[in-house]
């Protein structure tokens, strides 16, 4: 990877995070919690949602997350189902801005710089990597706390309980697999399920173009 590369890669993924932790926080204060604004997380400046320690995962194991956005569900009036939109929408606004990147690469890819489209799609890609990679149910993914949503009402203490300590876990097994399954399989667990949803989704996605 070249240095033009590295920094294309670095920009883009201040604004994948930057798009997904927004998106969190301004759901939350339309569903009526304003924690997440009072915090100044409602705005797109990518230093207000970095996490030093989930940045330093995806240079360790590829893989990472931004600044947890703060949620209180007590301002919801309908505290399950509002958390799991406003954990939903992180994801859902790296998709939309896939496809509005991938608009901008067909219809201007005639004239577009190389280095232009290449940083272009260097953000297609992150976006694209980084809403799958929240929707796996492993906390503190996107996904745990999106699937909570269909639950049964009788399990949810225990479903909590794992979303509180399941970190750890999830942690571990990505250490795991980046640092050991992929030593003995030849490749990563997880970086493989990933790869292969993504390549089908960006296929599916330049071929509706």
């Amino acid at each position: 990877m070249d240095f033009l590369q590295v920094i294309a890669v670095i920009f883009s993924l201040l604004i994948a995070v930057a798009v997904h932790e927004c998106s969190h926080a301004f759901v939350a204060d339309r569903l009526g919690d304003p924690t997440a604004r009072v915090a100044g997380r409602v705005t797109l400046n990518p230093l207000a949602h970095i996490d030093v320690f989930g940045a330093l995962f995806l240079f360790l194991v590829g893989f990472g997350w931004g600044k947890p956005v703060p949620v209180n569900t007590r301002f919801f009036s309908r505290p399950v189902l509002y958390e799991s939109l406003v954990s939903l929408a992180g994801p859902l606004s790296n998709f939309l801005f896939c496809l509005l990147v991938a608009g901008v690469l067909h219809f201007s890819r005639d004239v577009l710089p190389h280095q232009a489209f290449r940083f272009l799609m260097t953000v297609f890609d992150m976006n694209l990597g980084l809403c799958l990679f929240n929707l796996f149910p492993f906390p503190p993914l996107d996904g745990s706390k999106f699937f909570r949503i269909l639950v049964p009402k009788k399990m949810l203490p225990a479903y909590d309980r794992y979303l509180e300590v399941g970190t750890i876990y999830t942690v571990l097994f990505l250490v795991f697999d980046a640092m050991v399954l992929s030593n003995i399989l030849g490749y990563s667990l997880v970086t493989t399920a990933v790869s292969v949803v993504f390549g089908f989704i960006k296929g599916a996605i330049f071929l509706g173009f």
